[in-house]
């Protein structure tokens, strides 16, 4: 890949011709319509938060650099960016009074507030750029490589970036759109954004089975994502029936796992709710995040609410209690050892020998307290366990 260092374009130049898609959420075109500022491979612009933005315009402004910037030769007078979409977006945005930075006396200022000669010091910034001139296959190895204002790209964008094509572009259009009113709807149970390509690495995710890339490779040049979008609906359309309330702890569940092991499985949406509300109100359940799946699989797995066990004191108490009447009964403090007829009939056990058990199971309503706890030699208590 050959690369070449051009010190003579200024931020007027770069910004001749800026679009910017405030829909979509990403700049379109600048210098004079022959740069690409955000190519397929290229993330979503991130920027617009008010701080990183600010901070672009307020480097130009005391003179920082920027630091480097790549483009793309992509034919003689036609270029993309390969890194700095986010700064030059920024940089866009500002000149074109898309957002506003503070003066000296904190008063929020947009580009043409600004007195002449901040605007002609900001127009007149030269930047350093490097067009870079190679193959496909170089180009978007290099831009792997790079780390864009010290925010690494995500799996899911450098994906992105090496399966560009008809695909991708559609599919950004439908899940990386935070403009898209489904979001929040897909928010009930997807942790992530939209710009950060989290909605569609989860559609595919859920699509591909968890091979993403392999996806990716076999549709890059597909005209159309049908087929994730109507899986990704399907699994949450399943969702909606089978739990009719929605709850916080239901985003980022491995909801595609979950569709595939029971989506065969019949449910009653109004026992399912009355659980789920049961489950909530249990002060012995530790992880709620587990009640769904513990549901769907029956109300068998306890293990997936991490039940509260006895503590320390109420197990010493106890062991103190059982022992005390199994030496006068001449008798194991192992309720269970004592009614066989081994050598263990009249053990003795050591307190870190034995655990503590729920006489009525929890599963079964019993409750995490001293009414409800005997101390089990530990065989005996994994063997009541795997029943």
């Amino acid at each position: 890949m050959k690369t070449t260092l051009r010190t003579d374009i200024t931020v007027r130049e770069i910004c001749k011709g800026f679009v910017y898609n405030e829909f979509e959420g990403k700049g379109l075109f600048g210098l004079s319509g022959t740069l690409t500022i955000q190519p397929e491979y290229q993330r979503n612009y991130i920027y617009a938060d008010g701080k990183r933005d600010v901070a672009v315009i307020e480097s130009v402004l005391k003179g920082y650099p920027l630091g480097l910037i790549y483009f793309n030769k992509i034919s003689d007078n036609k270029f993309e960016v390969l890194d700095g979409q986010q700064r030059i977006t920024s940089l866009g945005r500002y000149v074109t009074g898309k957002f506003a930075i503070q003066d000296e006396n904190g008063i929020p200022c947009k580009f043409f507030g600004l007195a002449e000669d901040l605007q002609q010091k900001i127009l007149e910034t030269r930047l350093l750029i490097y067009e870079c001139d190679g193959t496909e296959s170089e180009i978007k190895e290099w831009f792997r490589t790079i780390n864009i204002a010290g925010i690494p790209l995500n799996n899911q964008e450098l994906l992105n970036a090496v399966f560009s094509g008809p695909f991708v572009t559609l599919g950004k259009e439908k899940f990386s759109n935070s403009q898209n009113p489904l979001t929040q709807k897909w928010s009930a149970y997807i942790a992530g954004v939209a710009n950060r390509q989290d909605f569609w690495a989860c559609a595919l995710d859920w699509v591909s089975r968890g091979n993403v890339g392999d996806y990716m490779n076999t549709h890059r040049y597909d005209n159309n994502i049908a087929e994730v979008e109507t899986y990704f609906n399907t699994i949450l359309d399943w969702i909606s029936n089978v739990f009719e309330c929605v709850e916080s702890e239901m985003r980022g569940l491995e909801w595609g796992r979950l569709y595939e092991t029971y989506h065969k499985t019949p449910y009653n949406p109004t026992d399912v709710n009355e659980k789920v509300q049961e489950l909530y109100a249990d002060p012995y359940v530790k992880n709620r995040k587990g009640i769904f799946e513990y549901i769907l699989g029956g109300c068998k797995e306890t293990k997936l609410l991490e039940v509260r066990v006895f503590d320390e004191a109420t197990k010493k108490s106890v062991y103190k209690r059982q022992t005390t009447k199994a030496k006068e009964n001449g008798e194991s403090n192992c309720p269970l050892c004592a009614l066989g007829n081994d050598n263990n009939h009249t053990k003795i056990w050591e307190l870190k020998d034995m655990d503590a058990d729920h006489v009525t199971a929890w599963s079964k309503g019993g409750a995490t307290d001293i009414s409800n706890c005997q101390m089990l030699c530990k065989s005996h208590n994994r063997a009541k366990g795997n029943k």
